[in-house]
């Protein structure tokens, strides 16, 4: 496959890789309406052929009440596009044998021996039950683990996660070992392995990350992914010398900005580095990322951070019996379908395009954060789509469902 082109300031004549430059610009009026309808503060869209960048969108602003427009240098939280990172980094250890995927994380994580699972009852006293298997590693990638996140409010369990300060954040100090060590004193939603739920699990595969490698995951982040990969400009929040105003403003529905402490939470390393979120990046860095996934793990300079089968067996389905999310998971509001809709390690993947609702390749894979950023590799086209905002929460608007067929119908 042919090597990246991430600078972000030169692009490729689009018909030279099958797309139509007048239907690409489809998909920036239609962002752009957003923002002049004043339901989207900025965004910026990146589409790639083959490797070859060809169009990069841009509008709005990065920060609207100073009038500061969206650059290609623009700083963006992309939240759970964080996961798909630590879920390379854990299968980078996983090629080098440091453990098998149906090993109990109890091995590295002895709180999680006594876990036990929700039967009745409220979050304040709930009724468990022993487990019937450990959580293994395999469980942790695939977000079959019986974990949740607070700020669901679906079940008791997630209320359990609140009353423990865990919603949208964690309690203030806590590191990586007493945050993940408060997620075992939790009970599970359902026996591990048994059905699909969108949770903590790549928080807690991020500090498995931690013990098995012997260092923090910021550290194993640089090792095994951005150093690699050149990924110079991304990191648990902003670093000391980060131009503070490169970061994009964060937005509620009606662009309305949210409250200064959330927002600045991005504005220095966390003393938790979550696996599965709290990542800033910018467009050309993530891009990179998502470019070495496409041409099967190798980086622009050729050097290899995953091997093409491993990264084969991550966007295949893993759900119990090859179900879809919506067949397998927890009824769940999400922002896209989950009909016809498959998860790996680390990546959901479209299983059935008819099914889902919408233009897609079968195998089309990736994922998206809080903020409403999202990025997607196409196999079959061999094409790769990122987006980024800051609106939170991702479901105030349709922009992902919206992404796919107006950059497919521009493929010609």
């Amino acid at each position: 496959m042919t090597a990246v082109q991430t600078d972000l300031s030169i692009t490729t004549d689009p018909a030279e890789v099958g797309l139509d430059a007048a239907r690409l610009q489809r998909l920036d009026r239609r962002l752009a309406r957003y923002v002049d309808e004043g339901q989207l503060p900025g965004f910026l869209v990146t589409v790639a052929r083959h490797g070859r960048l060809v169009h990069v969108g841009t509008g709005g602003q990065r920060d609207v009440e100073a009038g500061r427009p969206v650059t290609a240098d623009t700083r963006w939280r992309i939240y759970s596009m964080t996961k798909p990172v630590t879920s390379v980094a854990a299968m980078s250890l996983y090629e080098e044998g440091a453990f098998e995927l149906t090993d109990p994380i109890s091995r590295w994580l002895p709180e999680f021996a006594e876990t036990r699972v929700w039967t009745a009852g409220p979050a304040q006293q709930p009724v468990t039950a022993p487990l019937m298997e450990p959580i293994r590693v395999w469980h942790l990638l695939t977000h079959t683990s019986g974990l949740t996140y607070g700020f669901h409010h679906a079940h008791p369990v997630d209320g359990a996660y609140r009353l423990r300060g865990h919603e949208w954040g964690t309690p203030p100090g806590a590191d990586s070992a007493e945050v993940v060590g408060q997620f075992a004193e939790l009970p599970l939603l359902f026996q591990p392995g048994s059905e699909w739920n969108y949770g903590v699990s790549t928080d807690v595969l991020g500090r498995l990350v931690e013990v098995i490698a012997g260092k923090p995951l910021d550290e194993v982040f640089a090792e095994r992914v951005f150093g690699p990969l050149g990924m110079t400009e991304t990191s648990f929040g902003l670093r000391p010398g980060d131009d503070v105003d490169s970061l994009a403003q964060l937005y509620g529905p009606g662009v309305t900005l949210l409250p200064a402490p959330f927002a600045q939470a991005a504005h220095r390393k966390p003393t938790f580095l979550a696996g599965g979120a709290g990542l800033v990046s910018t467009a050309g860095d993530y891009l990179r990322f998502v470019e070495m996934l496409r041409a099967g793990g190798v980086t622009p300079s050729g050097e290899r951070v995953l091997g093409p089968r491993t990264l084969a067996h991550m966007v295949r389905n893993h759900l119990p019996g090859g179900l879809d999310l919506e067949s397998a998971g927890r009824p769940l509001y999400a922002e896209t379908p989950l009909r016809g809709v498959g998860f790996g390690l680390g990546f959901s993947m479209v299983l059935d395009p008819v099914r889902y609702g919408g233009v897609a390749s079968v195998g089309t894979y990736g994922w998206g954060g809080a903020a409403s950023t999202e990025f997607y590799v196409d196999p079959v086209e061999d094409l790769t789509v990122t987006f980024y905002t800051q609106l939170l929460p991702s479901s105030t608007l349709p922009v992902r469902n919206h992404l796919r067929p107006l950059v497919q119908q521009a493929l010609v």
